[in-house]
């Protein structure tokens, strides 16, 4: 019998105020309970600097979607929800893409989405979504944020991202953000 290595560590929150959108991601990579990597960046400024992904999961396998969810943006003109929708379609009917363990955060000025492999994409009903190991730890943190402070969107999606870390073992305080400023802004 065949033992897979289960590939862990990831936690990506994207956050929207006041026309900001940001997302951070920390940098851990772990393999069973050994941390082989701290600094991966798990974030990437598409579409011209309009759109953000962030992934968690196999990171071949989150490589492969990116470049997927890249394509289908360029398909779609840029526009984000058109793409998210037809990569999950694509991704739930393809036999090969079905095996892959990922699952991608993508944000602009008007959406936040969870794209994964069953054919979901999901909005927040809020201006906050988060995944991986730490995420709903990030998510409680940053809603918590966004609820009781005036800090902006960069951080607000670091800070919970740094909270995340102290409590989930497969998130570190090695964190990368990045940010669209408010529509319009130079």
């Amino acid at each position: 019998m065949k033992r897979e290595l289960r590939v862990r560590g990831t936690t990506i929150v994207a956050v929207r105020r006041d026309g900001q959108v940001a997302m951070a991601g920390d940098g851990q990579v772990s393999i069973e309970g050994t941390i082989v990597k701290a600094g991966a960046k798990k974030i990437q400024t598409l579409a011209e600097g309009r759109v953000l992904a962030g992934f968690a999961g196999a990171v071949a396998d989150a490589m492969t979607l990116l470049d997927k969810f890249r394509a289908q943006l360029e398909s779609n003109t840029g526009n984000l929800r058109r793409a998210a929708i037809a990569l999950a379609r694509e991704w739930r009917t393809d036999k090969y893409l079905r095996q892959l363990n990922a699952v991608l955060l993508v944000a602009d000025h008007e959406d936040l989405l969870l794209v994964s492999g069953t054919g979901d994409v999901i909005a927040p009903d809020d201006d906050v979504l988060a995944i991986g190991s730490g995420g709903n730890f990030a998510l409680a943190a940053a809603r918590a944020l966004l609820r009781h402070t005036e800090l902006t969107a960069a951080t607000i999606a670091e800070e919970s991202l740094r909270l995340a870390a102290e409590v989930c073992v497969y998130t570190n305080d090695q964190i990368t953000v990045a940010v669209l400023p408010p529509q319009g802004a130079a």
